[in-house]
């Protein structure tokens, strides 16, 4: 049934964002990038403009610093190559007429030896995974033990996270989202199960604060975006009081006036309730359950005042013209499981939309 008054087909306006409508294209990790050069692949412009029509897409995370990368096929936003590979994708996005933020991303021990050439993962204290393994090029292995990063070091690792960003401005990207969710690193610097520290970092929120401070330092603040996960137990992320952790750090950030806050619900913690009365710029709200999210729960969040935007990520794999198939009733196309990950095409690209199943 045709639904063209949904509110997620409303446009949106903000002091930084003017979008067409309110479905958000989250960020997914696609594992095709050149694994040795960590240039997108070209079929990559295709893919990201075919997913024009969302409001807004935000890509998958690339990574800000090599101790940074994650797995085989992950892309990188630090050498000029690179910057020109996303070139190409932020060109045909815009041609196509989307916009496009470049989503930074550091997963610190979320990674292995045999992803980073030998070298020992970094984290905020050396807290091991012990519960599950890791995809490498080699297959499934182990976790290691991972290095604590020195005060220096993750002084460093704020500087790269600005650098990428600059680096994101210069390819050409409408803005960056920092990628502060599911475990990875700036999680792991939020959480007291990963972070151990006596240093000013052992402090939960600062290392995050300083982080976006730095990038809205050197992009803008308005070309900024932080996404979060409050309470998320993935990737054996613990955090006894996410409430007063994600408190301070939403109310520290919001006078900075920051293009959005994303915020992906997942756990105990009813973060959306809780942080939307503190934040008074656009909200993304993304939920993370073993099933894609409806259009009818992002009609439901909307509808309730707990966002101004909702993201959806598996839906746009198989359904690059999202937006369409929810304003037509359309059915929505499934996706096949194993072609999320690494290959070409097939999984990638050569998802219909409905203009192109009807010719």
């Amino acid at each position: 049934m045709p639904n063209a008054d949904s509110p997620l087909l409303r446009p949106y306006e903000s002091d930084h964002l003017k979008l067409p409508n309110r479905i958000v294209m989250a960020p997914m990790t696609r594992g095709r990038a050149d694994d040795v050069t960590a240039v997108p692949n070209p079929l990559t412009s295709e893919y990201y403009a075919q997913r024009a029509s969302a409001g807004l897409i935000v890509t998958e995370g690339i990574w800000t610093t090599e101790l940074g990368k994650g797995g085989p096929g992950i892309p990188g936003l630090v050498t000029d190559e690179q910057a020109e590979g996303w070139r190409a994708v932020t060109g045909a996005v815009h041609a196509a007429g989307g916009r496009v933020f470049a989503q930074l991303w550091h997963v610190g021990r979320m990674t292995h030896p045999v992803t980073l050439g030998g070298r020992l993962p970094v984290a905020p204290s050396p807290v091991r995974i012990s519960s599950e393994q890791i995809f490498t090029r080699d297959g499934m292995v182990d976790h290691v033990t991972p290095r604590a990063l020195t005060t220096a070091e993750a002084e460093e690792t704020i500087a790269a996270f600005a650098t990428a960003a600059r680096n994101a401005i210069r390819a050409g990207f409408d803005g960056v989202e920092i990628h502060g969710a599911n475990g990875y690193l700036i999680q792991q610097f939020l959480a007291d199960g990963t972070n151990r520290r006596t240093d000013r970092f052992g402090d939960l929120p600062r290392f995050a604060i300083e982080v976006v401070e730095a990038v809205a330092a050197e992009v803008g603040p308005e070309r900024t975006g932080l996404r979060i996960s409050p309470g998320n137990p993935e990737n054996e992320i613990a955090e006894s009081d996410p409430r007063s952790t994600y408190r301070t750090l939403v109310q520290t950030l919001a006078p900075l006036g920051l293009a959005y806050l994303h915020v992906l619900e997942r756990g105990a913690y009813e973060a959306l309730a809780d942080l939307r009365p503190l934040w008074p710029g656009a909200l993304i709200a993304n939920f993370n359950g073993p099933e894609p999210s409806s259009q009818r729960a992002g009609e439901e969040v909307l509808s309730a005042g707990l966002a101004d935007l909702f993201s959806y990520g598996r839906l746009f794999i198989s359904n690059p013209d999202l937006p369409a198939r929810f304003a037509s009733g359309a059915s929505l196309s499934p996706s096949v499981l194993h072609q999320v990950y690494g290959g070409g095409a097939e999984g990638y690209t050569d998802y219909p939309s409905l203009q192109t199943a009807g010719r």
